[in-house]
């Protein structure tokens, strides 16, 4: 039976490696490699959220990697150190931060009898039913992920976003060439293709799902037959769980539990759209760790 290292050895030396990653497209990815102090019983791939760099996701990387796990996290393509030099005329699929990006990660990390598990923030949630073989996963925890219509959101944060799809967005998009995304404090200004594209499916309750030329994409989130978790907190204004339940119907084949986190209730104040990731959630990256080991355990032992 595998085992943890001791939750408490906070101050064990974790190695960062920077690597270079190339999608199937060639596209340069880069990420970074965080390795356990101790024998990795397990590898971990972090998908982050739209528009977030991956450094946002070096807390929990490290705390994993202390916990026994290799870890990877990694700028999609036209974000952080992953993007060109301008977003103006840069062009791409959003798409494509799942299916050649993430698929890229999970390549890097595969490894014959280790178990490779994701976990993903917002988009990253998404980016699960894209990857174009996720027999190799064997597992995922998913932190707001959600379908994205205003129609699930709060009164006020439904009028800010619909300002911004209907007023903003048009107007900053047609000025710059590109989203810039950053001057709303929220993260990494956007590629212009980003931007319409999120912009198109968030007009549905289902996001994706309910768009007719989505067909032959969504059809595949059937692929995933991996066990996932997808946790939901009910102050997240960009993905309460209502939404999580609308996009998580698509993984029609996979075991989804999910988990709604009031974290007012549970001691770890507002937890927001963002919270997920910063120190005061460490007890929720312990769950998902937790979680990862158990399902290690169910393995069949490799003779």
């Amino acid at each position: 039976m595998n085992t943890l290292p001791p939750t408490d050895a906070h101050h064990q030396p974790v190695h960062t490696e920077r690597l270079t990653l190339t999608a199937a497209d060639g596209y340069p990815l880069v990420a970074h490699r965080f390795h356990s102090p101790t024998p990795a019983h397990a590898h971990l791939v972090v998908g982050g959220a739209t528009a977030v760099p991956q450094g946002f996701y070096k807390r929990f990387a490290e705390h994993a990697a202390r916990r026994g796990f290799d870890v990877l996290t990694l700028d999609y393509r036209g974000i952080g150190q992953s993007a060109p030099r301008t977003l103006k005329g840069f062009r791409m699929d959003y798409l494509d931060w799942g299916r050649q990006d993430l698929a890229a990660a999970v390549q890097a990390m595969r490894q014959p009898g280790v178990p490779l598990y994701l976990v993903g923030h917002s988009y990253g949630g998404h980016a699960l039913g894209l990857l174009p073989d996720p027999g190799a996963v064997d597992g995922a925890y998913t932190f707001a992920t959600g379908a994205g219509w205003h129609g699930w959101m709060p009164p006020l944060e439904r009028l800010r976003v619909l300002f911004l799809w209907r007023v903003l967005g048009p107007v900053w998009t047609r000025m710059n060439g590109y989203l810039p995304w950053s001057r709303l404090g929220m993260g990494e200004d956007l590629p212009i293709d980003v931007y319409r594209q999120w912009r198109q499916w968030c007009r549905f309750p289902r996001y994706f799902f309910d768009d007719p030329t989505m067909k032959a994409t969504t059809e595949r989130f059937a692929n995933v037959r991996f066990p996932i978790v997808a946790v939901n907190a009910l102050d997240d204004a960009w993905a309460p769980p209502a939404s999580r339940d609308a996009f998580m119907a698509g993984y029609s084949h996979a075991e989804v539990r999910s988990i709604t986190l009031d974290s007012q209730r549970d001691g770890l104040g507002t937890m927001g759209h963002m919270g997920y990731f910063r120190p005061k959630a460490l007890p929720l990256w312990n769950d998902a760790l937790d979680w990862f080991v158990s399902q290690t355990q169910r393995r069949p032992a490799i003779v």
